[in-house]
């Protein structure tokens, strides 16, 4: 006669302090489990991405559309200003800067080839750094070591847009801007919060259109002038015209019968500003683009 077989008792039921752990060595939760929380990150990450093909359906329908450039620095600033002022939670705001950086970047780079040229005579090259950070990781860069040969790239097709230090007395890149063939459209870095190991450097863009405006701009404003002039009259002269002005630089060339100026002063100026001819100058005062003005954070 065989003997009967065993009887299976059933496992005894554990509290969850004894479960075993997750594969990965992480206890579940009383959310519902860690695995749970994983279906729920791929669900929004599937959600996200399908917006991210809807939004580049709708770019795609944009660039149709006939509009003049692909890039709208104004219009670019407005979207970051918007979104960090919504923005909720414990996501860093600079997470959605540098998100909507990249996505701006690609979309932009989606209607066109863009290529960007950089001055950078920085050893680190900390303005091809910022230049990263403002228009992708990925977009196609030429590094020279001066603005001429960045300026070149606009005029040759070569670059979309080039990446200048931001103007002094001592360097005189910016007398190129009184040709009115390109324009500052940008100031670098846009997120002025610079975190340990991010560039200090400071930068303009320049591009062969002119700016489109934000809700917050300044513009720049040459002049040629006597080269006697004085800082502080040409400022007068600003002011008394109805202008805002804020940095003034003046570059006198040893020898030469003309001085000139470049004033940032506030607000969006168009070519038929009226405030122009109410400048007390030997001309009047061509606009040399604008800028909208960078958001400020704090990590």
């Amino acid at each position: 006669m065989s003997s009967p077989a065993p009887i299976e008792t059933a496992p005894q039921a554990t509290s969850d302090s004894e479960a075993p752990p997750a594969v990965d060595g992480w206890p579940d939760t009383p959310a519902g489990g860690l695995a749970a929380l994983r279906a729920q990150l791929d669900t929004i990450d599937d959600t996200i991405h399908d917006l991210l093909m809807r939004r580049a359906r709708v770019v795609d329908a944009v660039a149709q559309s006939g509009k003049r450039s692909a890039l709208r620095p104004g219009r670019e600033a407005s979207i970051i200003r918007r979104l960090l002022a919504r923005h909720q939670g414990s996501l860093p705001p600079q997470a959605i800067y540098r998100l909507w950086r990249e996505l701006l970047a690609a979309t932009t780079a989606m209607q066109g080839g863009f290529a960007i040229a950089v001055c950078d005579p920085d050893p680190g090259a900390a303005y091809t750094q910022l230049a990263r950070e403002q228009y992708g990781a990925l977009t196609p860069l030429r590094a020279h070591h001066s603005a001429s040969q960045a300026i070149g790239d606009l005029a040759t097709g070569t670059a979309s847009i080039a990446i200048l230090p931001l103007p002094s007395e001592t360097d005189g890149w910016w007398t190129t801007l009184l040709h009115p063939e390109i324009h500052v459209v940008g100031r670098l870095p846009f997120w002025t919060h610079r975190p340990e190991g991010t560039p200090t450097v400071q930068a303009l863009v320049v591009a062969p259109f002119p700016p489109d405006a934000s809700e917050q701009d300044r513009s720049l404003l040459g002049l040629e002038l006597d080269e006697d002039i004085s800082r502080a009259r040409l400022t007068g002269a600003i002011t008394a015209a109805g202008f805002a002005p804020g940095m003034v630089l003046l570059r006198r060339n040893a020898g030469a019968r003309l001085a000139h100026a470049l004033v940032e002063v506030e607000g969006h100026v168009g070519a038929d500003d009226p405030r122009l001819e109410a400048v007390v100058a030997m001309r009047r005062p061509l606009v040399l683009g604008g800028y909208a003005v960078p958001v400020g954070g704090t990590a």
